[in-house]
């Protein structure tokens, strides 16, 4: 096992001078020293196709994420599509970003989609429903919201980056006919009803053709603060003999926080009540799951539990992972209790919120609410986080991590003219060729790590990833969570074999590093050609790492 420091004094190889990322290139070799790790590919044991949507996004009308974020102004001086900031827009087409979930969140379920339709000087301004929560310095466009951007906007920026709208109704404190209305107005074909003519006078004549629709949002709580039972008469009510225009209607229901089996369980007993049929208006149960207490079981309190984005100690590194890590047991947990009433899981896991979430203080740009500065230590938490999706492709069908720009695990942070790619952002990029593969069950083998917590030996998982073929590309994607610690790992593909071969990954010699709007590059992905040789493939994965292997497979 190389330590960090060997690593940086020598690169890889003995490649000296060269620091943390030698311009030699890594080789992928059959004879060198002991490899300390295995991932085994185990072709004959696919596991399903990733679905694209689970690489998706969240964009909520809170802080800076609208307005200044995506939303600048057709008159700004900031380049812009029709309003739409287009540096945004390009970075979100190298990710392929596949879905984004709009208006919320909590903000859904104070929103009324009427107010975000026609001419922008006769929209009215509404006060938000996170005003609260922002401070002296918030400008007035986060407090009070001007609807400059509604359902027009935000589905022409969807168009513009290829992706589909997923958009959230508001059951808190609206009626199911004014969900019907939306839908209407989205679907109904040019000139067949009046909102059809509504939408067309803003220049869109032809449908949207949203398909996915969230019926409420956190329903146990700021959503309306139902019992599973309630929320289950609510869904009933506001999904019955929807129009779809000849679209199938995609409707996801409020599900769980994190562990709450008793709302996935008692939700779906009374829908079942009238009937297992009644599972068929489910396309899926949304799952939220915040990593955000570091205390190590010192408090639950949803304040003083939360760590610094920027200022932590190893234990706190390891503290987030494994908070985050428990997505693995909610999303086998969840799916065994669907199960219960679901028998051939129709229903699917929407997991529509999903990220770190710090104390305040590390803004980018002061004012801007639930804004966070990404470092290292999130690169590594969101790229073990899709790998859990990519190996439960059966179960997890769309995942949206919270939020996509000047919000918790943004990928992207931009304010008026100055926008920089986080370390988040660049994962998602090594990620994007998941995007429709064919998960493959692989193995990873790795010595268990140990650190203090506390006074005492904790243990926490050496490398772990995911790997999915399309056509002849393998992608594998592996995660080193050691802060100090570089892997040497065996690759055996079995029932494959190489022709060629490159890496990528994304890591630093500070675990605290982060990219900022004075220094955009400090965290940045490098890629390297590999050569290929042996049977078996050896590559070394650096310390606090998220690596992507491109292998072209011989035919």
């Amino acid at each position: 096992m190389m330590r960090r420091r060997e690593f940086l004094e020598t690169g890889m190889f003995g490649t000296a001078g060269l620091g943390f990322a030698p311009k030699t290139g890594w080789n992928i070799f059959s004879n060198s020293r002991t490899a300390d790790s295995r991932i085994d590919v185990l072709f004959d044991e696919p596991l399903g196709t990733i679905s694209p949507n689970i690489y998706g996004h969240f964009a909520e009308n809170l802080g800076g994420v609208l307005y200044d974020g995506i939303w600048v102004g057709e008159r700004s001086k900031v380049p812009n599509t029709s309003g739409l900031r287009t540096e945004l827009i390009e970075h979100m087409r190298k990710v392929k970003a596949p879905v984004i979930r709009y208006p919320g969140g909590c903000f859904a379920d104070s929103y009324d989609w009427r107010d975000g339709i026609g001419p922008f000087e006769k929209r009215p301004r509404r006060t938000n429903f996170w005003a609260n929560v922002e401070s002296d310095k918030s400008p007035a466009s986060h407090r009070y919201d001007s609807n400059a951007v509604g359902t027009n906007e935000f589905v022409h920026f969807c168009k513009l980056i290829g992706a589909e709208p997923y958009l959230a109704a508001n059951v808190r404190s609206l009626p199911a006919s004014a969900f019907q209305q939306w839908v209407e107005y989205c679907n109904s074909p040019a000139g067949s009803t009046t909102l059809a003519d509504t939408r067309a006078a803003a220049g869109y004549s032809e449908p949207f053709h949203v398909k996915y629709w969230g019926v409420g949002n956190e329903s146990w709580g700021c959503g309306g603060d139902f019992t599973p039972q309630e929320y289950a008469v609510e869904f009933r009510r506001y999904s019955t003999w929807l129009p779809s225009y000849g679209d199938e209607l995609k409707l996801i229901a409020s599900g769980p926080n994190t562990d709450d089996w008793n709302w996935t369980r008692e939700f779906l007993a009374e829908i079942v009540r009238k009937g297992p049929s009644q599972l068929r208006q489910l396309y899926g149960m949304a799952l939220h799951h915040y990593a955000w207490n570091l205390s190590r079981g010192k408090t639950q309190d949803w304040d003083a539990g939360k760590g610094d984005a920027l200022k932590f100690e190893p234990v706190d590194w390891f503290e987030l992972l494994r908070e985050g890590e428990r997505m693995e047991g909610l999303v086998t947990g969840h799916w065994q209790v669907l199960s219960e009433m679901d028998h051939d899981h129709h229903v699917k896991l929407i997991v529509d919120e999903w990220g770190p979430w710090y104390r305040p203080g590390s803004e980018a740009t002061p004012g801007d609410a639930l804004e966070q500065m990404p470092t290292l230590r999130d690169a590594v938490f969101s790229g073990m986080t899709l790998d859990i999706f990519n190996r439960h492709p059966e179960k997890v069908a769309m995942a949206n991590c919270a939020q996509l720009v000047n919000c918790l695990n943004s990928l992207y942070l931009a304010h008026e003219d100055k926008f920089v790619i986080t370390p988040v952002g660049r994962v998602f990029e090594l990620y994007a060729s998941h995007q429709g593969g064919n998960s493959l069950r692989t193995v990873f083998s790795a010595p268990n790590l140990r650190y203090d917590r506390d006074g005492k030996v904790a243990s926490f998982w050496g490398l772990k990833g995911s790997a999915s073929v399309r056509g002849k590309e393998l992608t594998i994607t592996a995660v080193n969570p050691s802060p100090t610690d570089s892997r040497l790992a065996e690759i055996a593909l079995r029932g494959a074999v190489a022709k060629n071969a490159s890496m990528t990954f994304v890591t630093d010699a500070d675990i605290h590093a982060h990219n900022t709007f004075e220094q955009p590059h400090a965290v940045a992905a490098q890629t390297k050609s590999l050569s290929v040789s042996g049977e078996n493939l050896v590559v070394e994965i650096p310390p606090a790492s998220v690596t992507a292997l491109k292998i072209q497979l011989n035919s």
